[in-house]
């Protein structure tokens, strides 16, 4: 009888571990490719960066502390200590939310070598937040705010621009690009280990 016992609590310990342990998988793969995808961006910036004069580094970097990017209409966390207090599925929302708002921008990223990789992978990364997204809420709440989404995606950056301006645009589509891939790695890393009770998530 104990043994029976024994083997049923196993059996069901199995099976509901097993959920747990897919989410587990799917965030380590959403983690390793927006990861790939900081590391692009943090090199286009850098490349981009030194191709610069340094009068021109100083002056864009400059302008770009005084500017914003578009994404930042998306409502997200201020600092470290709100990331970790936020729950799973808001982060993931975020994250989706951030993602798809460089669906259309990213095309503008792409070109030879590995340019050519950024509008594919966040298609993959954002697929595969969405996969968590419903694989951690009961009801579908993403979409409940979706105006961030209906901005115009640096609209004038497509616009015939004088080659000062030219450059000015180029600098701040890479710098936010880099800095909300930033972000996406974080949320999404922070979530994955909320999956881990005894893991420290302190960032």
């Amino acid at each position: 009888m104990d043994r029976a016992i024994l083997l049923l609590s196993v059996m069901c310990l199995g099976v509901s571990s097993q959920p747990i342990a897919d989410s587990q998988r799917l965030f380590s793969i959403a983690v390793s490719r927006v990861q790939h995808l900081h590391l692009l961006a943090q090199r286009f910036f850098s490349e981009f960066e030194s191709s610069l004069q340094t009068e021109e580094q100083r002056q864009l970097n400059k302008i770009f502390l005084q500017d914003f990017c578009n994404s930042d209409y998306i409502n997200s966390p201020i600092d470290k200590h709100e990331t970790q207090r936020s729950s799973v599925l808001k982060l993931l929302s975020i994250s989706y939310r951030l993602v798809e708002s460089w669906e259309f921008p990213s095309r503008s990223l792409s070109g030879s070598g590995p340019r050519t990789q950024i509008s594919p992978k966040l298609t993959e990364l954002k697929t595969g937040i969405m996969l968590l997204i419903k694989a951690n809420q009961d009801v579908p709440e993403i979409f409940t705010d979706t105006s961030a989404l209906q901005l115009a995606p640096y609209g004038n950056y497509y616009q015939s621009l004088e080659a000062d301006e030219s450059l000015r645009r180029t600098y701040e589509l890479l710098a936010c690009f880099k800095k909300d891939m930033h972000k996406v790695e974080t949320y999404l890393t922070v979530a994955k280990c909320r999956l881990s009770p005894e893991a420290n998530c302190t960032l």
